[in-house]
């Protein structure tokens, strides 16, 4: 293309989009698709319970949950730079919901409450995260506005994990070697060109990935202790849906191409359908070949169980 044909980007205001903050900026992030360009930020699965949600005598934005793990997650927007009184709002939202991720997004942050999110991030335990979001519009030419979510502010996982773990340096170990791994299987498999909606790594020997239903979810897992390595439908508490899916063995494992293991598990609420291979969290030279397996078979757990759950009624 000759470069006279280039267009030009232009930063646009805020207030040709959204004239209001709560009737229209917080209505257009609540939407599906613009929670998941935030979700892709962040690095989490979030899931809209409601908009302007009661805390005493007052309303938060966006009230949401982690799809996976239904950690409840409270939104405030702010279409200005940051002040004290909305610092001030996202903390008594938080407690009011005993949430576990709170988001704070904004035109613009300024330094003194960047530091305090960090500071509110470095005196809290793994199960609480903060994170301060800068938002832009930005247009070429006469195209369509198109928002630019930035971080300014997130976890320290690393300095959680070994906080989590003062007093022993195994658990302290193994809780760094696991965030790791996973961290490192979301960027072997972004430059793999998967279409696995990964969610936030964690210090845990699994990973949980949605498939696209509010009845079941994916996990991956990777034992520190018996070398197995796992892919997994987990369903938390629908024993139908287990069923309903166990009446099409044969065309599931056909379609996959293998044996799976199913486990309805009648004595607990959950049920699980997985496959597994030996693997070692420790082998690190294997790493790659693990990667290899786990999004292959998350891939195609993906690919056969989210269009069947699709036609549960």
């Amino acid at each position: 293309m000759p470069a006279n044909n280039l267009g030009k980007i232009s930063k646009v205001e805020f207030r040709k989009a959204w004239n209001h903050e709560a009737s229209d900026f917080t209505n257009w992030l609540a939407e599906e698709e613009n929670l998941r360009l935030l979700s892709d930020e962040i690095g989490i699965d979030i899931k809209l319970i409601q908009t302007e949600a009661s805390v005493g005598k007052f309303n938060v934005d966006i009230l949401a949950e982690e799809e996976n793990t239904g950690k409840k997650i409270v939104i405030e927007n702010q279409l200005e730079a940051t002040n004290h009184d909305h610092l001030g709002k996202i903390i008594t939202y938080a407690s009011g919901y005993e949430a576990n991720i709170v988001i704070w997004v904004v035109k613009e942050a300024r330094e003194e409450h960047r530091q305090a999110v960090d500071w509110l991030n470095e005196h809290t335990d793994e199960d609480l995260a903060f994170f301060l979001i800068q938002i832009e519009l930005w247009q070429i030419g006469m195209s369509p506005f198109a928002p630019k979510f930035e971080m300014i502010s997130k976890p320290n996982d690393w300095a959680k994990t070994i906080k989590q773990s003062v007093g022993s340096n195994k658990v302290t170990e193994t809780k760094a070697q696991q965030l790791q791994f996973w961290e490192q299987f979301k960027n072997y498999a972004k430059d793999h060109n998967t279409n696995l909606r990964l969610q936030k790594a964690y210090p845990h020997h699994w990973m949980n990935v949605s498939i696209g239903s509010s009845h079941a979810h994916m996990a991956l897992s990777m034992s520190s202790f018996d070398e197995v390595m796992r892919t997994e439908l987990y369903i938390p508490d629908n024993k139908e849906i287990y069923n309903f899916l166990y009446k099409q063995r044969d065309k599931i494992e056909k379609e996959f191409g293998m044996k799976l293991e199913w486990m309805e598990l009648p004595e607990r609420k959950a049920s699980r359908i997985k496959v597994e291979t030996s693997g070692l969290i420790d082998n690190t030279d294997e790493w790659e070949t693990y990667f290899a397996w786990l999004q292959k078979t998350a891939e195609d757990f993906q690919r056969v169980f989210s269009k069947i759950l699709k036609k549960y009624k």
